[in-house]
């Protein structure tokens, strides 16, 4: 087998040179035979041999010059009758192009073909008149099908390999998506709760002569919270290393608008005053929920983060057909200082949410030194009309 697969690469690489020698020894066969048939050898059949010969060398380079070849193959016809050559070449011209070029020198073989008969004298005019087209035609026509069977073959693999690659790309541009999609959710989900984590911990490190019920309470809030977090975790993990596919799915339990007081809830468990107004009515869709929880979400997470000791006030209000509104500000926190670090994803994140509902998104300092963060959110028939509109791309 190995030396089978041996002799097939040395064949496929040498294939076409070995086609050339065939082609030059078939047609210099056929130039021997012509020249044979008259009685004797004489001047006649001596030229004739002698522009065969030429004319068969030269279509050892029919692949790298098939105009020129086919040429000097057609003088070979006009002057001595001579037709394999040409039809050789003719062949070769078909199979790499089919335009007027090849129409061109198969109306001059043709035309070869006939002053030649009427130079010879053999008194076969009308016959040479009537069979050229046929014996001219069927080299043409047996070119252009391989060379069209041959240009349809390499527009096929060009197709293949360029769907494979387009394959390839979309791939891979889901896969990026779908762990853009993770990163957000995970961060959504984690960073509060880690911010809440932080806040308790940090209430104990700063006022270390609370007494024991302050320890006990904070102590179970953190292992409350760090547990909700792992839970959290664990799903987002399990979605990873599971081999089905969570297009369209939610990586983590739904939040919905109802859940804005216990959201309001926690964070002043943690500490932070935090006053919420939630004006809503109770049909208030799935999705528009979730982007509303998000925004709430995300901007006390950042109150957490960088203004810890800052009073702040949520407010939500909206109505089917008027949209809904949201707006979280802090006033100026006293110290300037980051409990934790921030890396900008949440903002970016929030921004993205907000644009898929056509929403607005404006974020800025407030007149009095604080920070605000507002969002209007369209509901139902106001969701097709509304553009985004996004001011200030700066984090708490």
């Amino acid at each position: 087998m190995r030396r089978l697969r041996r002799w097939y690469a040395w064949w496929v690489r040498h294939a076409p040179r070995l086609r050339d020698v065939l082609y030059v020894a078939f047609s210099l066969l056929s130039i021997v035979a012509q020249a044979a048939t008259g009685n004797g050898w004489g001047p006649k059949d001596w030229w004739i041999l002698g522009a065969g010969v030429v004319a068969s060398l030269v279509l050892f380079w029919r692949r790298r010059f098939p105009v020129t070849v086919t040429v000097i193959t057609v003088l070979a016809l006009l002057s001595a009758t001579i037709f394999v050559p040409m039809g050789l070449a003719l062949l070769t011209l078909a199979i790499r192009r089919r335009d007027l070029v090849l129409a061109a020198l198969s109306l001059s073989a043709y035309v070869a073909y006939i002053l030649s008969t009427v130079l010879t004298s053999d008194g076969q005019f009308w016959v040479t008149v009537f069979t050229g087209p046929f014996l001219i035609g069927t080299w043409v026509a047996i070119g252009a099908y391989i060379g069209a069977r041959r240009d349809l073959m390499v527009s096929l693999r060009d197709r293949a390999e360029r769907a494979e690659a387009e394959r390839e790309l979309r791939s891979e541009q889901a896969r990026l998506g779908e762990r853009a999609r993770i990163a957000q959710e995970m961060h959504d989900v984690l960073a509060h709760k880690v911010s809440l984590i932080a806040l308790h911990a940090g209430g104990l490190e700063v006022n270390p002569a609370v007494g024991p019920d302050k320890v006990e309470g904070s102590a179970k809030l953190i292992r409350e919270t760090a547990r909700q977090a792992m839970e959290d975790l664990r799903e987002v993990l399990g979605v990873l290393r599971s081999d089905v596919s969570v297009d369209g799915a939610d990586l983590a339990p739904v939040p919905q608008a109802a859940d804005l007081e216990r959201l309001v809830t926690a964070s002043r468990d943690a500490g932070v005053t935090v006053a919420g107004e939630f004006v809503l009515p109770d049909d208030v869709p799935v999705s528009l929920g979730r982007t509303i929880y998000r925004v709430v979400q995300e901007s006390l997470t950042n109150v957490h983060k960088h203004a810890r000791g800052a009073s702040t006030e949520v407010r939500v209000h909206g109505a089917r057909g008027d949209g809904v509104t949201v707006t979280v500000t802090n006033v100026r926190p006293v110290a300037a200082g980051s409990l934790l670090p921030g890396a900008g994803a949440g903002l970016v994140g929030l921004r993205e949410r907000v644009q898929l509902v056509g929403g607005r998104l404006t974020t800025g300092p407030t007149a009095e030194g604080g920070w605000q963060v507002e969002a209007w959110l369209p509901w139902e028939e106001n969701r097709r009309t509304a553009e985004p509109v996004f001011v200030d791309e700066g984090e708490l």
